[in-house]
């Protein structure tokens, strides 16, 4: 009969619950640090072209304004890729939990 390799824990241990949550919150940290910088750079490109009437800083306010849009996009397309990325880790792991256990001998 062939021998199994040693059979991992059947599941998560607590240490690797909240690494897993840990990674998710740094996640959800750094699309909010997206947001918050893309919609600063949005409100400071507003702000110049409404305050400042001269042609320097109307130029520099439309510059803002699609670079504070382009960040908050690049935010949210890392955010869903790294999203997706530690949910797919997750499963692999249950899948292959799932799979020790039903090779385990009863």
């Amino acid at each position: 009969m062939p021998t199994l390799p040693p059979l991992p824990a059947p599941h998560l241990t607590l240490r690797d619950e909240l690494a897993l949550e840990r990674t998710n919150l740094a996640n959800e940290r750094t699309w909010l640090a997206y947001l918050r910088t893309g919609m600063a750079l949005v409100i400071a490109g507003l702000s110049l072209i409404n305050f400042f009437r001269e042609y320097v800083f109307v130029w520099i306010g439309a510059f803002f304004i699609p670079f504070g849009l382009a960040l908050v996009a690049l935010g949210w397309v890392r955010f869903r890729t790294k999203y997706r990325r530690i949910n797919a880790a997750l499963r692999a792991r249950q899948v292959r939990e799932a799979a020790y256990a039903s090779l385990a001998p009863v």
